[in-house]
């Protein structure tokens, strides 16, 4: 098996390399520079030369507030790339997993979501995730949702709240955004996994079990005092509400998703816990 990866040079992309590596498949991770999924000629070029037996999307346009005023190009990235490495994909016959995300709901249901779920996004950034997803699945594709992604090296959560908590003595969270975080190498093996027979179809994929990101904060620094001094306490908020410090973009406040169908494809869901401390080690730990 060889697989050609777009945004390669990001969290999953990284994850992806290094976890092939240590099950012999050989993986292509291009960064942007290389190959920018909003060039059908770029595309082309790159699964022509590469001859992989699939394809792993993982170039996104992801910053979320910025999207809230940059809506041409979150588009042009998360849906129209993501359909043309589907178009360009299947005319070679080489399956495509795309990676979406669970801001693709609205984030009102405190039941675990199902892929049947009516998805209703709330930002300009889920909107253009979701647009990407019905694309991708009309040419053929694989859908993969997942969550609150994080892993070594970042940039990302961990690494914003291992900085504050080195130097500040209190850092606030909001408690009122509920999800799954997912470590990019568990990540990385359920798609190693799925590469090998893809099937045209959405999958939910992530970690668990579901946290706020005020919980998961604290873990972080109960976790890094192991190789600190940390005096640092983390105090949950509620999210801003306007003013200076209020996110541009609403995020959901609640999304579980169900990974039933992922463990019936023999990739169940792991525990974030493993991850994170392995993360940390590797941050702290030298």
């Amino acid at each position: 098996m060889k697989l050609l990866v777009t945004g390669g040079a990001g969290q999953l992309g990284r994850s992806l390399v290094k976890r092939g590596r240590a099950s012999a498949i050989e993986v292509v991770a291009c960064p942007r520079s290389a190959l920018d999924i909003t060039s059908w000629d770029s595309v082309v070029r790159a699964i022509d030369a590469t001859a992989p037996t699939c394809i792993i999307n993982a170039a996104a346009y992801n910053a979320v507030d910025a999207a809230e005023h940059e809506r041409d190009v979150a588009f042009a990235i998360n849906r129209d790339g993501a359909e043309l490495v589907a178009r360009a994909g299947a005319e070679r016959g080489v399956p495509v997993i795309h990676i979406s995300t669970d801001y693709v709901f609205e984030g009102i249901s405190t039941e675990p979501l199902k892929e049947t779920a009516v998805a209703l996004p709330i930002s300009v950034y889920g909107e253009s995730k979701l647009a990407g997803e019905q694309r991708v699945l009309a040419a053929g594709g694989m859908v993969v949702r997942t969550s609150w992604l994080f892993s070594d090296g970042g940039p990302g959560f961990v690494q914003t709240i291992l900085g504050l908590a080195l130097t500040r003595p209190v850092i606030e969270v909001v408690r009122d955004q509920r999800g799954c975080p997912t470590w990019a190498d568990d990540l990385a093996d359920a798609l190693l996994i799925l590469a090998d027979s893809p099937t045209a179809e959405l999958l939910h994929y992530c970690g668990g079990p579901a946290v706020t990101r005020a919980e998961l904060a604290q873990e972080i620094v109960k976790l890094a005092r192991r190789y600190r001094p940390i005096a640092c306490k983390v105090v949950p908020i509620a999210t801003p509400i306007g003013g200076s410090g209020a996110p541009r973009a609403r995020r959901p406040p609640t999304v579980t998703l169900d990974t039933m169908r992922a463990s019936l494809r023999g990739i169940p869901p792991r525990r974030w816990q493993t991850g994170l401390a392995d993360v940390i080690a590797g941050e702290l730990a030298s």
